[in-house]
C-alpha cells in the first residue's frame, strides 16, 4: 500500500472563513492570519504588536486568530484553546484570548477556572465543555490547515495568503501591511 505525502505549501491553504476568530473589517484590504499557542512567551510578546497594529492601521487590517497548540512543548496549550473556544461560542472569544495571553505564566488548567470567573462565564458548564473535548475538532482543524500550510512553530503569520517570514516587531509589521495594502 503507498501513501500520498502530505502537501505542504508556504502559502495558507485555508482561506478565512466564517467560523474563524476575527477582528477588523471584512473588506480590509489585508488579512493577517496568525497561527498561535496560548502558553508560547512568542505568541504573548506577539499579542500587544498584533494589538497596536490593529489600533494604528484600523481600516486596513482583517486579523484571524487560529490554534496551533504545541503540546509537546507547552502541556496546557490545548486547555487553553479549548476554553478560547468555550468562550467564543459566548461571543467572548477575545476577552478570553486576550486574558490568556496576559496570564500565561500562571496558566495551569486549575487556572481556567479563575480566568473563566473573571470573564464572566458559566465555571461548571466551562468546565464540563473542556473536560468533554467539545471544541478540540475546530482546534485540530486549525491545526491541519496550519501544517498544510507548512507552519511548524508559533507565532507563524499570512499576509493575504503569503507566509510572512520576518520579524513581528510593530514598526516591521507596518511596513509590511502599508506594502501588501498598497498592492490590494
Amino acid at each position: 500500500m503507498t501513501t500520498t505525502p502530505l502537501q505542504v505549501s508556504p502559502h495558507l491553504i485555508t482561506p478565512v472563513q466564517d467560523y474563524d476568530h476575527v477582528r477588523g473589517p471584512a473588506q480590509a484590504p489585508v488579512t493577517l492570519v496568525e497561527y498561535g499557542d496560548y502558553q508560547c512567551p512568542f505568541c504573548a510578546a506577539a499579542h500587544p504588536i498584533i494589538n497596536a497594529l490593529l489600533d494604528q492601521r484600523p481600516d486596513t487590517v482583517r486579523f484571524a486568530f487560529r490554534h496551533f497548540p504545541l503540546t509537546n512543548v507547552h502541556p496546557y496549550s490545548e486547555v487553553a484553546a479549548e476554553t478560547a473556544e468555550a468562550a467564543g461560542v459566548r461571543d467572548r472569544f477575545w476577552q478570553m484570548h486576550t486574558w490568556l495571553y496576559e496570564h500565561q505564566e500562571q496558566f495551569q488548567p486549575a487556572f481556567v477556572t479563575t480566568a473563566v470567573d473573571q470573564i464572566g462565564l458559566p465555571g461548571v458548564t466551562v468546565a464540563r465543555e473542556v473536560n468533554e473535548h467539545l471544541y478540540l475538532d475546530r482546534i485540530q482543524r486549525d491545526f491541519a490547515s496550519g501544517v498544510r500550510s507548512g507552519v511548524n512553530g508559533t507565532p507563524t503569520f499570512f499576509i493575504n495568503g503569503e507566509r510572512h517570514d520576518g520579524g513581528y516587531a510593530l514598526d516591521e509589521l507596518i511596513e509590511v501591511v502599508d506594502a501588501a495594502a498598497s498592492r490590494a
